[in-house]
């Protein structure tokens, strides 16, 4: 998946950029305060982002 295409499905679930990380960007949902790490990647591999996707929705 698209770096691109991941960004945009997690903020329309509401999750908001907290800081960048060396190798990730942290992401933040704030209706449950769980962190998101995002990889810095352009390509990102499907069950990654699918895991990242699920933790954005709780």
């Amino acid at each position: 998946m698209k770096k691109e295409k991941l960004l945009e499905k997690i903020h329309e679930n509401g999750a908001i950029f907290i800081r960048y990380g060396k190798k990730h960007d942290i992401y933040e949902n704030p209706r449950t305060h769980e962190y998101l790490q995002v990889p810095r990647h352009s390509d990102i591999n499907e069950y990654t982002a699918k895991e990242i996707i699920k933790k954005s929705v709780k």
